[in-house]
């Protein structure tokens, strides 16, 4: 009767520890990871009514994610969070890690709960004697290795669950930062071509005619600005990257060796106990106590992760919209200073317009004029067809303009000009029809391609100005690459609690079917002595 209730005693306090746990499950399940509250009222994100266009001015900021941020702050009382997406507060982590709190406790629960069964087991075996019950044992044998069998299963899809998931995820989140990463060294490659046409056109004249010096004053100015500004994107961008990088391959080595750890000792569990190696078992068993619990944490924190992809999501989504705000983003791609950008424009197309002046300033007053021999250095003789002009692609206003007939556009001027240039003497004079000698004719084409060079950077200078790289950036990582990364790592936060609670229920299972095994064991030994004894007495009482 002792045995019976003795073992009664140990098999309630697993029922009540998968009770308890079973209990927890639910309540961390039933967390809703899309869901924002907002003054006091729940919306499910895909629900959220959108917010009205505002007019967000230049320099002004902007509160970004704001509804889906607004959560518990364990740092400032567990008062509603309300600074929206910002990865350089540490008000924002407190609040969006908050949300892995029913894991962790799960894990606190577990490795408290587990360790005061153990507890109890050990101190039943060495404390109290016992004889087999037969009945109790032979009820749930059969049951506890059918679910060990299974949970062994869900243990061992987990681990192959969080394998494939993390690889997705990873290599999904390394395309997205090689892309941002890709679009800011294109930015900045081309802010420095930029710089070095403009240092070119400062320094290139044609036949002795340079731009004005104040216009060369100005070109200094606009490149220190802008040099400052590729430094500066470079530099962010790099050195976001290079963190972002490291904690990306920390994260897969951890994950790979959680996969196979959990694949390793639920298999080596199955084994254990069907074989009966008990000591072997118990060894296993307080290795996955740690682990369990260290799983559960980790599950937590992939929970809190995953939602703050979703913010960041919801983030570049809203910053789309207001692109001039200043923002938290700033942190991850800058926009260019707009005032330097909309310099950096005006002043492209004024020494764009400048260079062409000196252009057409020489051919007009030089190639097409036809001066006596006794002119001096002007005289080359000049002969044969007007040179046409320059087509200067920018009015007075620095709008666009249409060339007028007798110009020519950047491109076609190399090759028309050549007709017009003639064979020189050794003392420079021309000694066929011609009005441009090949020194002038080189130094027009040089004039000419740094102008077609400012002009070619003309676009990237507007978008440059409105920030339109950024936002496209932004947008194509909110529509192609975001819902990939929501799902995968949302993948590996449900194969982390798959392997998490596959193994937790399996170590339970292995003690309750190591028990049951011995005690099935033990009264087939029993039986068997039973039967020896009955048979070697029946003898006796025949003589």
């Amino acid at each position: 009767m002792a045995s019976m209730k003795q073992h009664q005693f140990e098999v309630y306090s697993m029922c009540m520890l998968l009770v308890t746990l079973l209990f927890s499950f639910h309540s961390a399940f039933a967390v809703e990871e899309e869901t924002s509250i907002y003054h006091g009222v729940k919306y499910l994100e895909s629900s959220v009514p959108a917010a009205a266009p505002a007019i967000v001015e230049k320099n002004s900021s902007l509160i970004l994610a704001l509804r889906r941020t607004h959560r518990r702050d364990p740092l400032d009382h567990f008062k509603h969070y309300g600074g929206g997406w910002n990865i350089s507060n540490k008000n924002y982590w407190a609040s969006v890690g908050f949300t892995g709190i029913p894991l962790f406790v799960i894990g606190a629960l577990w490795f408290i709960a587990f360790g005061f069964v153990l507890f109890v087991l050990l101190i039943n075996h060495f404390c109290c004697g016992r004889k087999v019950n037969v009945k109790l044992h032979n009820k749930t044998y059969t049951i506890s290795l059918s679910l060990l069998i299974i949970f062994t299963c869900a243990g061992i899809a987990g681990s192959v669950l969080l394998y494939v998931k993390q690889d997705k995820f990873h290599r999904n989140i390394s395309e997205t930062l090689d892309y941002v990463v890709d679009q800011s060294k294109l930015t900045v490659q081309n802010l420095r071509n930029v710089t070095d046409y403009l240092a070119l056109a400062k320094t290139t004249g044609v036949d002795q005619i340079f731009l004005p010096i104040g216009e060369q004053q100005k070109i200094d100015d606009l490149n220190r600005k802008l040099r400052t500004e590729a430094n500066n994107l470079e530099s962010k961008t790099e050195d976001n990257s290079r963190k972002i990088d490291n904690v990306l391959d920390i994260v897969r080595v951890i994950l790979i060796v959680v996969a196979g750890a959990m694949l390793f000792l639920v298999f080596l569990g199955l084994v254990f106990s069907i074989l009966g190696l008990k000591l072997l078992v118990y060894i296993l068993v307080l290795v996955a106590w740690f682990l369990v619990a260290a799983t559960f944490i980790l599950s937590g924190v992939f929970c809190f992760l995953s939602n703050s992809v979703s913010d960041t999501c919801v983030a570049m989504e809203e910053w789309v919209a207001h692109p001039y705000a200043n923002t938290a983003l700033d942190e991850i791609l800058p926009c260019v200073d707009p005032a330097t950008a909309n310099q950096s424009l005006n002043q492209s197309k004024e020494v764009t317009g400048k260079v062409v002046d000196v252009v057409n300033n020489v051919l007009n007053n030089f190639a097409n004029r036809n001066f006596p021999p006794n002119a001096g250095f002007v005289y080359y003789n000049q002969s044969g067809p007007l040179v046409p002009t320059l087509c200067n692609p920018y009015n007075s206003q620095l709008s666009d303009r249409r060339c007028n007939a007798g110009e020519v556009n950047f491109t076609d001027a190399p090759q028309v000009w050549q007709n017009y240039t003639c064979n020189v003497s050794s003392s420079g004079i021309c000694v066929t029809t011609g009005r441009i000698t090949p020194s002038i004719y080189s130094q027009l084409v040089t004039a000419v391609n740094i102008s077609y060079g400012l002009y070619h950077y003309t676009p990237f200078l507007v978008n440059l100005e409105d920030c339109t790289f950024v936002r496209d950036t932004f947008s194509t990582i909110s529509r192609e690459d975001c819902p990939g990364l929501r799902k995968h790592l949302k993948w590996v936060y449900v194969g982390l609690v798959i392997i998490s609670a596959g193994v937790m229920f399996s170590i339970i299972f292995w003690v309750i079917y190591s028990k049951q095994r011995k005690h099935r064991k033990e009264y087939l030994d029993n039986q068997l002595s039973a039967d020896k004894e009955e048979r070697e007495a029946k003898p006796g009482i025949q003589e």
